[in-house]
């Protein structure tokens, strides 16, 4: 009886707003019906499909074939510092469209559902998950975090830990240099723009602990580089990574 009514509720409730205040999904326009649906709606959100291809069992790099997954050149040469890193899709289509929503327009709420579908795409990967101690998010530097109001790793790092059960350690892992953005930067200048960025002030959790690192977006993977190397030099035992896409 409780559950009808409170259902009851939320449906006049979702019927006030729809009157009052109207929303249409921000991805395809259609009106927000469902008493759950914020800023997109359920189909959209539906919309969005893992990648399947292969990819490269370190770097977690897609490759084009469909074939067996396999370490890629670079990989090969020289492995990055942290031991695995996976992305959920490519940075494009609707996935992108979603996490320029969550990350730039300010729509934090959709932290759920994109934590949601890292896990409906990345939940069953042991090379991530087996073993992990702690979640932590790749940090804003101080000022940029105010300028945005919120830092988008931290919130996707804190819906993962928490549908995951894991600990979530943040403020421990720092950006300490005020950086050009990545974007605005050639792949070789990347790595060059992010040295010694990034510092651990209290290893607390971190020493001796496998460590999951998360961020939204891979490019190069070198802001995942320079915090994995901070994170073992705080005496982690391991870095593992994850992003909801990979450009």
């Amino acid at each position: 009886m409780r559950f009808f009514l409170q259902t009851k509720f939320g449906t006049y409730l979702k019927l006030a707003e729809l009157i009052f205040f109207p929303s249409e999904c921000e991805l395809c326009s259609r009106l927000l019906e469902l008493p759950d649906e914020r800023i997109i709606c359920r189909t959209c959100l539906q919309g969005l499909k893992p990648r399947r291809t292969s990819f490269c069992l370190c770097c977690g790099k897609f490759f084009d074939d469909a074939g067996e997954p396999h370490f890629c050149s670079q990989c090969v040469l020289q492995k990055p510092v942290f031991s695995v890193h996976r992305s959920c899709g490519p940075y494009f289509g609707s996935l992108k469209d979603t996490i320029i929503l969550f990350k730039y327009r300010g729509f934090h709420v959709l932290d759920k559902a994109l934590a949601t579908f890292v896990l409906q795409s990345l939940g069953r990967e042991e090379s991530l998950w087996w073993g992990v101690d702690s979640i932590i998010p790749v940090p804003l530097f101080p000022e940029k975090q105010k300028k945005r109001g919120f830092n988008q790793a931290s919130e996707l790092a804190r819906e993962l830990a928490r549908q995951k059960n894991i600990d979530l350690i943040e403020n421990q892992l720092i950006k300490v240099k005020k950086t050009p953005p990545q974007t605005s930067l050639e792949a070789s200048e990347r790595r060059k723009n992010l040295k010694e960025a990034f510092a651990v002030i209290r290893d607390q959790g971190i020493k001796d602990k496998t460590i999951l690192l998360v961020d939204d977006v891979y490019t190069t993977g070198s802001t995942l580089q320079e915090c994995s190397l901070a994170l073992m030099k705080a005496g982690a035992l391991e870095v593992r990574a994850l992003t909801i896409a990979q450009a």
